[in-house]
């Protein structure tokens, strides 16, 4: 079990869930983390930040490469899209 800080936003300005391990743990790709406790809602304009433990499942090497290399080929799916002001008709 890892300390962490968990802060989740629900701002006109940032929607997002963050955790930070106390510990200063690092999550590898094929990593699972599993965060303990009621899950956090917060409500419309707010910031929740909360002290808590996860568990951090390390994954094997395989797994890691793995993981590594379809993270990299739907990376470079999404490189095959271009974003324009151009409007399709």
């Amino acid at each position: 079990m890892t300390p962490c800080t968990i802060e989740v936003s629900h701002t006109f300005e940032s929607l997002h869930a963050h955790v930070r391990f106390n510990n200063g743990a690092i999550v590898h790709p094929g990593d699972e983390v599993v965060v303990h406790g009621e899950p956090v809602m917060a409500p419309y304009g707010k910031v929740v930040i909360e002290d808590r433990m996860a568990t951090i499942k390390r994954a094997f090497w395989l797994e890691r490469q793995w993981t590594k290399l379809i993270g990299d080929l739907e990376f470079m799916e999404i490189c095959e899209f271009s974003f324009s002001e151009e409007v399709s008709l």
